[in-house]
This record gives C-alpha cells, structure tokens and sequence, in this order.
C-alpha cells in the first residue's frame, strides 16, 4: 500500500513539474542565460542591433535575437503579451500615449538614438516654395503627428496655439498662412505618400527605409539637441531589471555602437547618450 503511495505521489509530482514548466514558458524567456529577443523596426534599429549581435553580445555574454515589426503597433503588442522581452522602436511620448490608449502595461528604461523628423517634397525644393494650400502629410498618431506639427511650426509654416504640447493636432494651430491642408497617414505608409501630396513630414526610419537620406533630401530636421522624442529600450512593467535588458543597454549607450551608428548613418541617426 505504501509502495502503491509513493508511486502515485511520484507520478503527481512529475505532472506537477511538466504542468509548470508549461505554464512558466515564454517565448520572450525569462532566465539570464535565455536569448533576449527583441523587436525593432528594420531600419535603423534592427541594424544597430545586428551590429551589437555580430560583435559585441557574446563578448558581454548576451543571447541576443531580432525580431523585425513593420508598424508602431505590433511590436508593443507583442511585448505585452510576452512574445518577445523588449523592444527598440519608439521614443518615450509615443509609449505613454500608447499605454493610455491601449490599456499596456510597458515601461521605458533607455534613450538610444534620435532620428530627426524631416518635411520632404518631391515637388518643391524649398519650403517656402509650398504653394498657397498645399497638401502635408503627417504621422496619424497622436504624438507622431503633434511632431509635425510643431517642426512645421518651428520652420515658420504655421503657429501653434500657447501651451500645445506633445498631444496637439490640427485644432491647435493658431496662424496658418498658406491654407496648408493637413493629410494624417500610417507612419509607414508616408514615404509612398510622396507622389500624391507636395509634401510630407516622415520619421526617421520610415524615410530611411524609403530610400530618402534625411541628412541630405530633407527640406527642414528636427534639432537633436534637447530632442525628447529619443528613440529607446521598451520593456514589460515589472521587467526594467532583467540583466539582459541592462547588458543590452550598456551595450547600445557604448561607444562601439556610438561610433557605429555616426559612421554608419553620417548623421541620419544622432547618439542619445
């Protein structure tokens, strides 16, 4: 009877442990000797991280893997559903308003890089060539499309009411004197807006994966210094000291991956830190 006992707790306590293991799984992994994968957009980001991969990660003894996302969408969804342990994408604003918005639970924890937002235009080589009511194209989320707002205004095309922050659209311009009509498209989607509007504000990686140097084809770009739109590290609320996550972020805020990213993108992409 005693045998018969033990056997049966041996074979409870064997499911106990396979059922565990399989409620304890993710596929972001948890452990610090477990590959910290991350999501970025293709362009700069998950290059950055290629290079930090290629030569520095398994010096520092981090497992690093790359998951590239096309959109501002999925890859914050995906960190909050545990599909993956980080992200690369996106600067702090656009984070506190997604988190708002969608009911996230996601944290910052680092500043990498800057992509100066730039007005481009295949129909006009100077912005105050616009012609009176032209056609912009601007980022349709919130904080995204307030950035373009205030470079347009920062360049003199257009005023902003007092006190309009991170959070302003349309109905926050005060003056706006060549009649510009505004055109609100997926941030992806603004390079290919090109051919149809006479000009349009693009982020940083989204022109650069258009085929556009910033550097050298954008009409006006946002000013690096004092900048608080800095492109950084995104974990889940609760993950900020995941020793992967640090390693990763000493790792981008060094001076390889400083070096890196100015010769790299020869002023495209400004260091944060």
């Amino acid at each position: 009877m005693l045998r018969k006992f033990s056997v049966a707790v041996a074979a409870a306590g064997l499911l106990f442990g396979l059922t565990a293991t399989a409620c304890g799984s993710s596929d972001s992994g948890s452990g610090e000797n477990d590959p910290l994968k991350v999501g970025a957009s293709p362009s700069p980001h998950a290059e950055i991280l290629a290079y930090v991969k290629d030569n520095l990660a398994s010096k520092a003894g981090l497992k690093l893997e790359v998951k590239e996302f096309s959109d501002y969408v999925q890859p914050n969804m995906a960190l909050n559903d545990g599909q993956i342990g980080a992200n690369y994408f996106q600067h702090k604003p656009y984070l506190d308003d997604f988190d708002k918005t969608k009911g996230t639970k996601l944290s910052w924890v680092a500043p990498i890089h800057v992509e100066p937002l730039g007005v481009y235009s295949k129909k006009a080589k100077q912005l105050n060539a616009l012609p009176q009511g032209a056609t912009v194209a601007i980022p349709n989320d919130a904080t995204n499309g307030a950035r373009a707002l205030k470079l347009l205004a920062d360049n003199g095309l257009i005023t902003m009411k007092a006190g309009a922050g991170t959070e302003a659209t349309e109905k926050d311009v005060a003056t706006n004197a060549k009649g510009l009509k505004f055109k609100a498209l997926e941030a992806a989607q603004l390079p290919r807006s090109l051919q149809d509007v006479d000009a349009a504000v693009i982020n940083g990686n989204f022109a650069l994966e258009g085929g556009l140097t910033p550097s050298k084809d954008a009409l006006a770009l946002e000013k690096a210094q004092g900048n608080p739109y800095a492109n950084g590290i995104v974990v889940k609320s609760g993950k900020e000291d995941d020793p992967r996550v640090k390693k990763l972020v000493q790792l981008l805020q060094g001076p390889e991956v400083k070096k890196f990213i100015e010769e790299k993108f020869k002023g495209s992409v400004l260091p944060a830190a």
